[in-house]
């Protein structure tokens, strides 16, 4: 008598039936109606008896629990898949371990696997909590049999997978490759924007992979890639030793990432973490010894890479978890989610300093409160402001039109989030208005030591009363934005909004002169330059303008280096550099001619010239540095700041004597190396100050600086005088937190 048959996708050698696979399609459909799962953030595991026939065409007894594995409609891709099929893993996993459950069914949208009975270790052993040593040598051991699985087995590896099955460098590289394809990518739309304003640039993680180093060569094997307590089971009769369930992340590859995985999402205590590495070690050197070769030393470098994976993970499912209930508890809970995943992830990532938890939860209460999720409404009192009666309504932009930018602001686009040094930037295009807008916000925390000393608003606005062929924002509005709670928790969050000066494409990025003016360019900065010496800046700061900028200058340079942190000063002293009171008798040796003076941007590096194709060549943007001062200063910081050829020097000089009156150009030829050689210093503490403390990194202009830093302390410590003792360019000091950077 022959075999009763089974489903076409049921693991076994026979065909199946239409009937069979109604019968099974029919099974699953019941035990979702019964509403009882268990599960992680992408699949729901329903736990049901099997019912008369099914069972027998299983070849189980009826009423013996199965699981009924169907994937959430609404999960975000937040894993790393090498294979698709979990069904295929399972099939041939279980050649080599026989304890892995079996697939019984599977088709479209669901799987059905054989139950263990037994005790979840996650229920018994809380997360951070130490796990007795017995039970490390059984994770040891079970690690140690999956690694000796071998390729042969299992299913074929995708095109791009490493040839050298050896090549532990490249496998990790493949995995932070996958990682952006697969979990950045998908989403990048939906909450790319949100990793932007927190500080996690779009190419973190491709850096990420092509920072990762030599490692030693070890021979590869199967990986189970999600091994935490929460996919072990302990039988309740049998063969006592856990049991490894969920498979659908594993892999092929370096055995020392899955001891990463396993000390990362198990959360071991710091303390125990040595006698789990010890374990694995000892319990993979009997049967694999080749794979513990370099562990002590690349270690390190498969936990930075899973603290900077899981990021991406943790920050969607926390926003994920505020559309569907936004309420207090829910925001304090993903608030510390993501700050703990930021912390963990910005030294692998060379993230700069960590946004407060102020910031985040600003950030996080604005995107679930706005157009972020199209099917919860933003609670009604969200979108309140207080506008600052320092700007009056606009009629180009009036109220409603804020309240509408404010609303669309937390849901914008990566495309369309920029974060600088100082500020959030977020372009809107808002219904009913003609142009794009911009919405400003200050972070929280700003160690930016070069301070500015004028409201942007106020220099903008003078700008644009004076008429000036000036091409720089508008202000459109200014306040402060609420929150739903009484007590205004989130109130008093700051914003400017400002015309958007990029091009009217917003699907195109702001194009910057990071390689240096063209000659046409050059010529239109020079000409705005010349008539900002036209607005009348007294109403921004009525005590400047007066004799004595030089000295001026100096004093804030000297008060910046007695201001900075003491381990700055320290690295200063160790590379060469004078101390505050030594460095104010050097500035004291220069003269320069005291000329008229005029309102400055005060900041021209590349970043804050936006080229432009439908109006003047570039527009200045960012006015917060703003300052009343010399004009020769701000040309020459400019060619400091910015890559300038000899010849587009010498245009700009000569451009720039032409056009401005004589009482701004006497005695130049003489005073613009000292402004050089004053900027040259300047910078030799500021940038690194930003490479001690990891300040503003993420910024393009500042990682720019700092990439070039034993430069600028070499032309310093020429131009003061001094020999420099400088040893090596110091690294960037990375926050502190469990993920080592690699």
């Amino acid at each position: 008598m022959g075999a009763p048959p089974v489903p076409r996708a049921v693991a076994g050698k026979h065909a199946g039936t239409v009937r069979t696979d109604a019968l099974v399609r029919e099974f699953v459909a019941r035990a979702v109606a019964a509403g009882r799962a268990s599960g992680g953030h992408h699949r729901r595991d329903h736990v049901v008896p099997l019912t008369e026939p099914l069972a027998g065409l299983l070849g189980r007894e009826p009423g013996t629990p199965v699981t009924v594995r169907v994937p959430r409609p609404d999960a975000a891709a937040v894993v790393i898949r090498t294979w698709r099929s979990e069904p295929d893993i399972l099939r041939a996993v279980r050649r080599a371990l026989p304890n892995v459950p079996e697939c019984l069914a599977a088709g479209p949208g669901y799987a059905v696997h054989s139950r263990v009975d037994g005790t979840v270790l996650a229920d018994v052993h809380g997360p951070g909590e130490p796990v007795d040593g017995p039970l490390l040598r059984e994770l040891a051991d079970l690690l140690a049999a999956i690694a000796q699985v071998r390729g042969g087995v299992l299913p074929p590896l995708p095109a791009h997978w490493p040839r050298n099955h050896t090549d532990s460098q490249g496998f990790l590289r493949t995995l932070a490759h996958l990682a952006d394809e697969q979990v950045r990518r998908p989403d990048r739309r939906r909450y790319g924007g949100l990793f932007t304003a927190l500080g996690v640039p779009e190419d973190a993680l491709s850096r990420f992979a092509d920072r990762v180093p030599a490692l030693t060569r070890r021979p590869y094997g199967l990986i189970h890639g999600d091994l935490h307590l929460g996919n072990l089971v302990r039988p309740a009769a049998g063969d006592p030793r856990p049991h490894c369930v969920h498979w659908e992340q594993a892999s092929y590859g370096d055995p020392l990432y899955d001891l990463a995985v396993h000390l990362v999402r198990t959360r071991h205590p710091e303390h125990q973490r040595p006698e789990v590495v010890d374990a694995w070690a000892e319990a993979v050197h009997r049967v694999r010894p080749a794979a513990t070769a370099g562990l002590h030393r690349d270690l390190r470098h498969h936990l930075a890479f899973e603290y900077a994976r899981s990021l991406y993970a943790d920050v969607i499912r926390a926003a994920r978890s505020l559309e569907d209930t936004f309420d207090q508890r829910r925001l304090d809970a993903a608030v510390a989610t993501v700050r703990d995943a930021l912390r963990a992830a910005a030294g692998p990532l060379r993230l700069g300093r960590v946004p407060e938890r102020r910031e985040i939860e600003r950030i996080l209460f604005r995107r679930a409160a706005s157009g972020a999720v199209p099917r919860r409404p933003a609670p009604a009192r969200a979108l309140d402001w207080t506008p600052d009666r320092r700007v009056p309504e606009h009629p180009d932009f009036p109220y409603p039109a804020v309240a509408d930018a404010l609303f669309l602001e937390g849901a914008a686009p990566a495309d369309r989030v920029f974060k600088g040094a100082a500020h959030l930037t977020t372009v809107l295009r808002v219904p009913g208005t003609a142009f794009p807008v911009v919405v400003r916000r200050e972070a929280t925390v700003v160690l930016r030591r070069e301070t500015g000393f004028l409201s942007e608003h106020a220099v903008l606005r003078a700008i644009e009363r004076s008429g000036v062929p000036v091409a720089a924002p508008r202000v459109l509005a200014l306040g402060t934005s609420h929150a739903t709670d009484p007590a205004h928790r989130y109130g008093g969050d700051a914003f400017t909004v400002h015309t958007y000066e990029g091009a009217r494409d917003l699907g195109r990025r702001p194009e910057h002169p990071v390689h240096g003016l063209l000659p046409h360019e050059a010529d239109c900065l020079v000409d705005q330059l010349a008539a900002l010496t036209g607005v009348d800046y007294a109403p921004t700061d009525p005590v400047a303008g007066g004799p004595g900028f030089y000295g001026w200058l100096s004093d804030q340079l000297v008060a910046l280096v007695a201001g900075l942190p003491a381990e700055s000063q320290r690295a200063a002293r160790i590379l060469g550099l004078p101390d505050a009171p030594r460095l104010r008798e050097i500035l004291a040796r220069h003269r320069v001619t005291d000329r008229a003076c005029a309102l400055l941007h005060g900041d021209l590096n590349p970043w804050n010239l936006v080229r432009r194709g439908d109006g003047p060549p570039l527009t200045l943007i960012d006015w917060e540095m703003a300052l009343v001062g010399d004009p020769l200063y701000e040309l020459v910081r400019h060619m400091h700041l910015t890559p300038t050829r000899p010849e587009i020097r010498d245009r700009m000089f000569r451009r720039w004597d032409a056009r401005l009156p004589a009482r701004f150009t006497g005695g130049w030829q003489r005073d613009w190396r000292v402004y050089r050689w004053i900027e040259i210093v300047r910078s030799a503490y500021v940038d690194l100050d930003r490479l001690v403390t990891g300040t503003s990194l993420d910024a393009p202009n500042v990682r720019r600086a700092v990439d070039s830093y034993a430069m600028t302390l070499a032309a310093a410590t020429a131009s003061l005088g001094l020999s420099s003792r400088r040893r090596g360019t110091p690294r960037p000091a990375w926050p502190t937190g469990p993920g080592t950077p690699a």
